[in-house]
């Protein structure tokens, strides 16, 4: 489905009927991120939730227009589409790496519209160019925890590239969901957009981790403990500001923790669903 907001047209998804919940991919995939590690949690679960998958511009289905030039666009885009597809109607939050930064940006605007809010791999601070590339911040050096040499050597240089980058876990488990639910995004995204577009204010113009007051909802942090891209340890100064959340840095798992540790994954994010769930009854 599509939502028109101005001259983009946001491609959507949505499954099932309940409490609303929305899901924001990181940068360079698309929906098919979130769809593939969120589902089968919500599958296991008795109680109807309303998931709204979409792909932001640049990304996806959803095309890039030459006036987003920044994140502060992207939230604006965010709302208007929060506001028409979902009108009015409280909701859970998910989001994933940049995903995870929108995700903070709508707690800084409208913390009062949000029941829980759930965090994958977060960017705590936008990646700084410098002359050697891109301070990250305070992140690990990648390190392979597990190697299927015969598996890499089956796959073509490109593919290769791509699942060698960030990925912990180099196995044919791993692969078979990074290539069904990750690589044909990265292939499609609008580099061109990404890099001279959005990419020219990536921060906020507003300092997004400084809350009016903390944002006491049920709220789940999740960290891989091997994570090149973003890393784990700036995340830690993000937990005063959510009173009621569950901080996890998980082992054998990088930037794409939702399929290294996908098990874990499900079971703490099941946890937090059930916290939401209690938290709206009472």
């Amino acid at each position: 489905m599509e939502y028109k907001v101005g001259d983009i047209c946001v491609y959507y998804e949505i499954h099932g009927t309940g409490t609303p919940v929305l899901m924001i991919h990181g940068w360079s995939p698309d929906h098919r991120l979130m769809k593939g590690c969120m589902e089968p949690v919500f599958q296991s679960m008795a109680k109807p939730w309303k998931r709204i998958y979409f792909d932001l511009p640049g990304m996806g289905k959803t095309p890039g227009k030459p006036w987003i030039t920044g994140s502060d666009h992207i939230l604006e885009l965010i709302f208007k589409f929060v506001d028409g597809i979902i009108p009015g109607e409280r909701f859970l939050l998910a989001g994933e790496s940049y995903g995870g930064y929108l995700a903070r940006g709508m707690i800084h605007e409208r913390p009062a519209m949000i029941d829980g809010l759930l965090l994958i791999c977060p960017l705590v601070r936008p990646y700084i160019k410098t002359a050697d590339g891109f301070d990250k911040g305070d992140v690990p050096q990648l390190r392979v925890l597990e190697k299927d040499r015969a598996l890499l050597d089956g796959l073509s240089e490109k593919d290769r590239e791509q699942f060698e980058s960030i990925t912990v876990l180099q196995n044919p488990r791993v692969w078979a969901r990074f290539r069904d639910e990750i690589l044909p995004a990265l292939y499609a995204a609008d580099y061109a957009f990404l890099e001279n577009s959005l990419g020219k204010n990536v921060p906020f113009r507003f300092e997004v981790d400084r809350l009016e007051e903390p944002f006491a909802k049920p709220t789940l942090l999740l960290m891989g403990r091997q994570d090149c891209s973003v890393g784990y340890r700036d995340q830690w100064r993000l937990l005063e500001n959510y009173p009621r959340a569950s901080f996890a840095v998980l082992d054998k798992a990088g930037h794409n923790l939702q399929i290294e540790q996908d098990i874990l994954f499900a079971a703490l994010v099941k946890e937090w669903l059930e916290r939401v769930e209690a938290e709206r009854k009472a």
